[in-house]
């Protein structure tokens, strides 16, 4: 039976060390999770810092090199490995060299079981090691898939954020924030207040309050221009959004932020 995997442990150093090579390309596949400290390494001609939930998944070939320069420490899992199965499952998409995962005992439980059983000679070990290392790609296929949704869903929201402030001068309708990053009208929804902690409605009143704000502290704008100029539609509306949210008119706001100056 061909050996899957070629080596396998925990590193931690507290020295300054250096591994690899980045002239020489690597002779197998290499899964590197950084879980202490810093470390610096060198992947296709790029100084990388790599720190705690970065894991590396590099292909025979591909150059590396790893440092570490401080003294702070720095701690990793690595493994070796090739074969007929770890090939096709390089094959099933591209493997991002660099990601950054929630660290857990989904990853570290089958990663520190390899290196337990890896550690006994017989053609037992050997398989349950080969069956182990699946579990292990196949959990890091997960991690790294949940944070890439995890990425999708941020930028998602920052887009629809970036829709209310252009946007905020003019009246808009949760519909055109939605339909401008392509989801249902509930599903936008949900992804902004996970992000922001409150509605697409709420963040769009606090942020035209918030230029309502400047514009009475920094001109002489009428308070209808002003409402208008925000995005509230009229002055009625705009009075009753500000009294609600600050306790006193807009006109008197105004007046007591001239009598400071």
């Amino acid at each position: 039976m061909e050996k899957s995997i070629l080596l396998c442990g925990y590193s931690y150093h507290l020295q300054k060390l250096r591994r690899g090579n980045k002239k020489v390309g690597l002779g197998s596949y290499l899964l590197r999770l950084q879980t202490h400290g810093s470390c610096i390494v060198t992947m296709e001609g790029k100084d990388l810092v790599i720190e705690p939930g970065d894991l590396i998944m590099l292909r025979p070939g591909s150059s590396y090199e790893m440092r570490i320069e401080g003294v702070t420490g720095s701690g990793d899992y690595y493994l070796f490995c090739q074969g007929a199965w770890m090939d096709e499952w390089w094959s099933r998409y591209e493997k991002p060299s660099l990601s950054r995962i929630k660290l857990g005992e989904s990853i570290l439980h089958p990663w520190r079981q390899i290196i337990k059983e890896s550690r006994r000679l017989n053609e037992e070990n050997r398989e349950l090691t080969d069956y182990l290392l699946r579990v292990l790609c196949l959990s890091l296929d997960r991690a790294v898939t949940d944070t890439t949704a995890s990425y999708s869903r941020s930028m998602t929201a920052i887009r629809m954020k970036q829709f209310i402030e252009e946007h905020a001068h003019q009246p808009f309708k949760v519909e055109d924030v939605a339909k401008h990053v392509q989801l249902s009208i509930s599903r936008a929804s949900h992804f902004f207040k996970e992000c922001y902690g409150k509605t697409i409605i709420e963040y769009a009143l606090e942020f035209r309050l918030s230029i309502a704000v400047e514009r009475m502290r920094h001109t002489n704008i009428s308070m209808e221009l002003i409402a208008e100029s925000c995005g509230f539609g009229s002055y009625t509306y705009f009075h009753r959004v500000f009294r609600h949210k600050f306790g006193i008119p807009p006109s008197h706001f105004r007046k007591l932020e001239r009598s400071f100056r």
